[in-house]
């Protein structure tokens, strides 16, 4: 029997990811806390309440069971395009929904700014804005808020759990890498 609206937790390498889905879509994404029990009572609270809890691999709709073996293969460094789920953003603000739709279309390894991002969605001028809906996303991973950073490429915020170490590990996956570069030139002491 397929669950049409349900939460599973994906076990990977960087932790249990917690994935709820409606007969619409993707409806949140619950990246891991500090052990399974911990992002099983967060993705039980913040998915809706009509979800069932699966366990079993073999109930999961089609693009869910791909979904989750795509998230595991990205906890492990692999390349993974997940622009074919369909997202169930019912209830989101208009402003939001443009941040995310923008979000959304960024591939793997391809980081914005702020800034950009709210150009590219049609609101030039609405960094801190962007920043602030970012906070907010119910689909981190799958819209890849993690991949937006602060002017000057800096990492900027993170609001799921671990903040930017977080941010930074996810980004490391994809081979980005913000440490500053190394001095042209060291002092001399003379």
């Amino acid at each position: 029997m397929t669950v049409l609206a349900g939460q599973y937790v994906v076990e990977t390498a960087i932790g249990p990811i917690g994935i709820a889905w409606t007969g619409r879509g993707l409806c949140r994404v619950c990246l891991p806390e500090g052990d399974r029990a911990a992002t099983e009572r967060r993705l039980a609270r913040l998915a809706p309440a009509d979800c069932m809890t699966v366990t079993n691999v073999a109930a999961l709709p089609r693009w869910v069971a791909r979904l989750a073996d795509d998230i595991g293969r990205y906890a492990q460094g692999s390349t993974v395009d997940f622009s074919y789920v369909p997202l169930d953003l019912a209830g989101i603000p208009p402003f939001r929904l443009a941040i995310y739709r923008a979000a959304f279309q960024l591939g793997f390894g391809e980081t914005v700014t702020y800034g950009e991002l709210a150009a590219w969605a049609g609101h030039e001028g609405e960094a801190r804005q962007t920043g602030q809906a970012l906070g907010a996303n119910p689909l981190p991973l799958v819209v890849p808020c993690h991949r937006i950073l602060a002017a000057g490429r800096k990492i900027g915020g993170f609001s799921a759990p671990g903040g930017t170490a977080t941010k930074q590990a996810m980004l490391a996956l994809e081979g980005i890498d913000l440490t500053p570069p190394p001095p042209a030139q060291a002092s001399f002491a003379f």
